[in-house]
């Protein structure tokens, strides 16, 4: 057992190469807000790489060093674009047409589909691919499958391979349709991330959030590198791999009596809980640090910041608090007398209304996703994220004494992720799929793939990103 953080905490790391560290909030005032600047105050386009995805949910490169980008459709497929923003005309990988394993990709709901993609760190030699979606045969349930490539270089997996080698590495159990979290990576230390939602309708009415016997509302961390015959292993560090009911009992605060009561059982896969929907998030390529766009309820979004230094066990405040307030929020959070529960984030940003009562404005938010962080044009350890509702791009980054979170431009694009090329500039995908005007995976417009660049580096005749005001 490690340690479990369920109050704010500072956690400092030194970066290599930088004179200061980053730190986790103590306190309200700690977390940034938009109107910050960014040390050197950097400008970025976005240009685009490629067009025509039909409701583009991730994208990932294969680390094999072919420069080969991925980008994951909603209905399920994944379509493979080449260095030059090529897209192939047969999918990667296509299960709108098998089975695999009994499964499918349900789609019924804009937030099921398939979500993300992952290639294991030495898929260069052993053609593992992962994949996290949502099974219509299992109520909608999270299904993280592998499947193998024949060839790690071929730009299709066939149906016959793709039936062959399938192996279901975890079925995560979803009571609702919605805020199932969704993306699947590999962090730096070669284990399996999953990032999972509490489940979904309004408020976490399971409490999910904070119930360490559900996989749910939660970072999962798992080894998958194992004999075949098994799904995964626990790391031996993960802090619940062996908590003892003193250990729990402490961390909940209750006694021996009311302990055996409820017989709270820790799931070893967590990592850190207490997130409502992290469907997107990103390890900075150069330090190792976690950036965790989690998705709010009503009124605020928030980014988590977990340091590379982090052993686990961190407890971010869902369902007990959105972003830095009270959960439920009555009125003005500057009158409300909550003390802070969990560990705070780095940066938050509103929704049109910031809380019940409030004056709407034109400028509010409603879903964060994540994009990457860039160690170029000027940035270093700048996380990068966009709004869902607004085409709004943000950088979230460390001045040396606190945390800035700057709009660096407006889009009026629908983002709905982010990730990383072989060279670690970071990307980001575009879809048309607002949720009252959703037609479907196949029917909505198409969607765009776009890489994040220094303003003035752009080359000669791209399509970038119109901004707005």
């Amino acid at each position: 057992m490690k340690r479990f953080l369920t109050a704010a905490a500072v956690i400092p790391l030194c970066l290599g190469g930088a004179a200061f560290a980053q730190t986790v909030p103590e306190t309200v005032d700690q977390v940034a807000q938009p109107g910050g600047t960014l040390p050197g105050n950097p400008e970025i386009v976005l240009v685009q790489v490629a067009e025509g995805f039909a409701d583009p949910t991730n994208v990932a490169n294969a680390g094999d060093g072919s420069g080969r980008i991925f980008v994951t459709e909603r209905a399920g497929r994944v379509k493979v674009v080449d260095g030059e923003g090529n897209v192939a005309d047969e999918p990667y990988i296509d299960l709108t047409q098998i089975n695999p394993l009994g499964t499918n990709v349900q789609t019924g709901f804009v937030e099921q589909g398939l979500y993300s993609i992952a290639f294991h760190p030495n898929f260069a030699e052993n053609g593992h691919v992962f994949l996290h979606y949502a099974s219509l045969p299992f109520n909608g349930d999270g299904m993280i499958v592998r499947v193998t490539a024949e060839n790690p270089s071929d730009n299709a997996i066939s149906a016959d391979r793709i039936n062959e080698t399938a192996k279901v590495v975890m079925r995560i159990e979803q009571p609702y349709y919605n805020h199932n979290g969704g993306q699947i990576a590999f962090g730096p230390d070669g284990y399996l991330y999953i990032g999972s939602g509490d489940g979904g309708w309004e408020g976490d009415p399971l409490q999910a959030g904070k119930d360490l016997s559900t996989p749910l509302g939660k970072m999962l961390r798992i080894d998958v590198d194992v004999e075949d015959y098994r799904a995964y292993d626990i790391p031996e560090d993960n802090p619940f791999r062996a908590a003892s009911a003193e250990q729990l009992m402490v961390l909940f605060g209750i006694t021996e009596e009311e302990f055996a009561g409820i017989r709270t059982k820790a799931e070893p896969e967590i990592w850190s809980y207490g997130v409502r929907n992290p469907y997107e998030f990103a390890f900075d390529p150069e330090t190792g640090n976690l950036f965790i766009a989690d998705v709010g309820q009503n009124h605020w979004e928030e980014i988590i910041f977990q340091p590379a230094s982090s052993e686990g066990g961190e407890y971010y405040g869902w369902p007990d608090m959105e972003a830095a307030f009270c959960h439920p929020m009555t009125g003005d959070p500057a009158e409300q007398e909550c003390a802070v529960v969990g560990v705070l984030p780095a940066a938050m940003y509103p929704h049109s209304t910031a809380y019940p009562g409030a004056e709407e404005t034109s400028d509010g938010g409603c879903s964060v996703q994540g994009f990457g962080v860039a160690n170029y044009g000027g940035m270093e350890g700048v996380y990068l994220a966009g709004d869902w509702c607004t085409g709004r791009v943000f950088g979230l980054g460390w001045d040396g004494e606190q945390w800035q979170f700057q709009e660096m431009m407006q889009t009026g694009m629908q983002f709905t992720a982010g990730g990383y090329d072989e060279d670690n500039n970071v990307l980001a995908v575009n879809a048309n799929n607002f949720y009252l005007a959703d037609q479907g995976p196949d029917a909505n417009p198409p969607g765009s793939l776009w890489r994040v660049m220094p303003a003035g580096e752009a080359p000669e005749g791209a399509t970038l990103a119109r901004t707005v005001q």
